[in-house]
């Protein structure tokens, strides 16, 4: 099972560490905390030197109740740092974390090679056919609802059927536009309560079906530090413990804020096999 990033093919049979670089001010977890070009190129070295293959850039915070920003500011924020990490690190691969057509361009053309749109194309009618044109990988999220909505109150008659019925429609229209490398993500935390969350890391597995890697984003979530009365900066231990499951039930990416501990996860699985 391959994605090719910009000519390169990557082999995800064996799960791959996609490395979370947020540059937006106010993210759950590590909102404001790269202020400068020297922070942000120290976090993606480490990153990368851990055994990260991916780094997901957003400029966009999704976290729930979050501020909305204009296109224009996503650009001001992003394109820069997609320049920076390419011309010091010549083989980075870089996803974008953006539910824009026009971001998604404009950061492939400075060199990104995946895009990561949390809407699943239903906030840009124009992004299906710009991933098309750019024929790039795209990673393809479930989310009930916007980020300034989606927590209020989420419902589903049958949650796993749902959004497997979501995936099926929008791959149906994405290989029809010849799309390639479509990644799919059940979207944790985007539109779910904490039971509905942990149905879907139950039923990850059934997800298989349909023919597409799976990227996992659990990192340091509420489903996670909620039930044990903690604090999303104490969360690792428990978001190692949901990777391992999530591996167990067939994850081929996992996208997490701490990629050494994430590598030592998948190394201990491939134990098994």
């Amino acid at each position: 099972m391959t994605i090719n990033c910009k000519g390169k093919l990557i082999d995800i049979s064996s799960p791959k560490v996609m490395g979370i670089l947020n540059i937006t001010p106010d993210s759950f977890f590590d909102g404001g905390s790269y202020k400068n070009e020297t922070d942000i190129l120290q976090k993606v070295e480490k990153m990368l030197s851990e055994g990260a293959t991916f780094i997901d850039v957003g400029a966009y915070s999704s976290r729930p109740g979050a501020m909305h920003i204009s296109e224009e500011e996503e650009l001001q924020r992003i394109v820069p740092i997609i320049k920076l990490l390419v011309h010091h690190y010549p083989e980075i691969i870089i996803s974008v974390d953006t539910f824009r057509s026009a971001v998604a361009k404009k950061t492939v053309e400075a060199g990104a090679a995946i895009i990561n749109d949390i809407s699943g194309g239903k906030m840009d009618v124009n992004m299906f056919k710009t991933v098309a044109d750019l024929q790039v990988p795209y990673i393809i999220m479930h989310m009930l609802g916007t980020p300034q909505s989606m927590q209020k109150n989420p419902k589903y008659e049958d949650l796993t059927k749902e959004v497997i019925s979501f995936f099926a429609e929008q791959l149906a229209k994405l290989h029809q536009l010849k799309v390639n490398d479509v990644l799919i993500d059940v979207g944790f935390g985007f539109g779910k309560t904490i039971e509905h969350n942990y149905e879907l890391l139950k039923n990850l597995a059934l997800f298989k079906n349909l023919d597409s890697p799976i990227l996992v984003g659990i990192s340091r979530k509420s489903m996670l530090y909620k039930p044990l009365e903690i604090t999303a900066q104490l969360a690792l231990n428990a978001t190692t413990s949901a990777n391992t499951i999530a591996l167990l039930n067939g994850a081929n990416i996992l996208r997490v804020h701490d990629v050494k501990e994430a590598m030592e996860a998948i190394k201990i699985v491939e134990q098994l096999s």
